[in-house]
């Protein structure tokens, strides 16, 4: 996966932030919302976009696009970096697949050493009960 390309994809919108920020706040649109279209994307194959659907499926919509937003910032520019790391974290996260376990049989010193332990505690315990004195 190309970062540069997959960068190129992504549609950013700017939007009047909420809270606090004074009269800045009425007048600059800080807010980024970043849109990005699973479905129509070049740079991704069938299978990845697959796997994204499934990974990722909580955070996509019905028409599988995933919504960003960030509004942490008063800069425009710095909400702009901080939704793409986002988004980049999201879809390196989606793309990952664990490594298949491989069930390993257990070696027979092993279960030698637990039933010979098994043995010990039992010896021990029968130690310490009360003679049968009949």
């Amino acid at each position: 996966m190309d970062n540069e390309k997959i960068i190129s994809e992504l549609n950013f919108k700017a939007v009047r932030s909420s809270g606090a920020g004074g009269q800045n706040v009425n007048k600059v649109s800080s807010k980024v919302v970043l849109s990005f279209d699973l479905n129509a994307s070049q740079v991704l194959s069938e299978d990845e976009k697959l796997l994204l659907q499934t990974n990722i499926a909580a955070r996509l919509t019905t028409e599988n696009i995933l919504i960003l937003n960030c509004d942490e910032d008063r800069s425009q520019l710095k909400n702009k970096e901080i939704v793409i790391k986002r988004f980049l974290e999201i879809i390196k996260k989606g793309l990952f697949v664990p490594k298949v376990r491989k069930a390993t049989k257990i070696p027979k010193s092993v279960i030698k050493k637990r039933i010979k332990d098994k043995k010990n505690i039992s010896e021990i315990k029968q130690s310490r009960r009360k003679p049968n004195l009949e």
